[in-house]
């Protein structure tokens, strides 16, 4: 079932939206950013052990999962599994007698 949505609410979730794409390119540009700077320091304190791989790592976890959020990709909770649940929720509701 969709929604009906007017043309300010369609504005607003398309605004919405480019807002959360926006935020995903800042955070990667960012991380590109600080590990050009990790590796420099990196390699200029102590070449023979390059740590910066670990916060590469790190970091770059975050940044896919970022990713995968924002374009809709996650495997895990994406919008059918809130759907789902939603629906689940309003029918214990439904089924939950009214005096507790």
């Amino acid at each position: 079932m969709e929604p009906n949505f007017t043309e300010t609410e369609r504005y607003y979730q398309a605004q919405k939206r480019v807002k959360e794409i926006r935020g995903f390119y800042e955070h990667l540009i960012v991380f590109i950013l600080v590990t050009i700077i990790l590796i420099v320091i990196n390699l200029m304190t102590s070449p023979e052990y390059l740590w910066f791989l670990w916060c590469i790592m790190g970091w770059g976890v975050g940044l896919v999962f970022h990713g995968l959020k924002v374009f809709a990709i996650s495997p895990f909770f994406n919008k059918e599994w809130e759907e789902r649940k939603i629906k689940e929720f309003l029918e214990k509701d439904k089924n939950k007698p009214t005096w507790q």
